[in-house]
């Protein structure tokens, strides 16, 4: 756009290159010794007011504030049509100085404020610089993968200066590690263990750092944590208990020897809550005496512990650790597949 496209004044076009030759050093020509004073740059966050100075006395004729060819104020007279730039009201005569508000990125660059001083121009150049804050403009989605997969994950930032990008992880243990820096995760054959939430952190200093979060589920097979041998006298109360992690949630099924026991017959009740499952026998008698064997299954694959009900002065594991079931192979394959077919 030309100049006279950024005039708020009609008529003034033909002012222009009358101030251009009366107030500018021309584009490309050295300045004369005293005739240009480079200030420091100025910085400013972005949204914030930025206030441009120039020192003047009593001796300046005519005073303007240009940006590159844009005259914005020739003495107190406003010619840019931006509302956020404003002539301050100065309570020293020997500063002229202007204030941009709501700064944004396209308001950096060069200012000048160029001066006449008896019929001599100078000038006091200044820089503006916007620094904005870093923000996150993309992010993967949050994502469930079976275990042993590659997973890929994604954070695309912005900011002046560069926003820096790293990653944490947050396990479902409640841990905290750092990951890597940069904006691609790569996790390769991803494990369980690294499971929970990614947390992407963008920053440059310039303000709070920007924060989100991917969350990644693993899919993987149950493996049975807890499974206790326990001893209860005839005519008592007895429990079995048994302890799977498994994503998706495990599903349980408990047998005595190859007969799959259901919920409510033969004196027993099937208790799940979660990932524990437990066998009540409400009123233990000899017949309930002998090897359990507590399954866990979901669509990963399926796993199986035996666990013993005894009495008395009964022979036992006391550790606790598994015995081999006389638990049919067939049978637990048969399962495996009508389990595996529902899905």
């Amino acid at each position: 756009m030309g100049i006279c496209g950024y005039l708020a004044v009609p008529g003034k076009c033909l002012v222009v290159l009358g101030l251009k030759l009366l107030f500018l050093v021309p584009a490309g020509v050295p300045a004369r010794s005293g005739d240009s004073v480079l200030k420091d740059n100025i910085t400013v966050r972005q949204g914030d007011s930025a206030v441009l100075k120039c020192n003047v006395d009593s001796k300046v004729s005519r005073v303007a504030w240009l940006n590159r060819t844009t005259i914005l104020f020739a003495g107190s007279e406003k010619w840019s049509l931006d509302p956020r730039v404003i002539l301050m009201e100065n309570t020293a005569v020997t500063e002229y100085s202007i204030e941009i508000q709501n700064v944004d990125v396209h308001d950096e660059g060069p200012y000048v404020c160029s001066i006449l001083t008896n019929k001599k121009p100078k000038s006091t150049k200044v820089h503006l610089i916007v620094q904005v804050p870093a923000r996150i403009t993309n992010i993967s989605k949050d994502i469930a993968v079976n275990e042993g997969s590659n997973v890929n994950l994604m954070c695309l930032a912005v900011g002046r200066p560069e926003a820096n990008i790293i990653w944490k992880h947050h396990s479902p243990r409640g841990t905290h590690k750092f990951v890597t820096e940069g904006e691609h995760l790569e996790l390769t054959a991803i494990t369980k263990e690294q499971s929970g939430s990614y947390e992407c952190i963008a920053s440059n200093d310039i303000s709070s750092p920007d924060v989100r979060t991917v969350q990644v589920a693993v899919n993987y097979p149950p493996f049975i944590s807890k499974a206790r041998s326990t001893g209860t006298p005839v005519g008592q109360k007895g429990v079995l208990q048994c302890e799977a992690s498994a994503v998706p949630r495990a599903d349980f099924e408990w047998y005595k020897e190859d007969r799959r026991l259901f919920n409510g017959l033969n004196g027993v009740k099937i208790e799940n809550q979660g990932k524990q499952s437990m066998l009540v026998f409400f009123n233990v008698s000899e017949e309930d005496y002998g090897n359990y064997t507590c399954v866990a299954m979901n669509t990963m694959g399926i796993t199986n512990a035996s666990i013993i009900l005894y009495g008395p002065g009964a022979m036992h594991d006391v550790n606790g650790a598994a015995v081999l079931p006389r638990f049919s192979a067939c049978l637990l394959l048969t399962e495996t597949l009508l389990y595996l077919l529902k899905f």
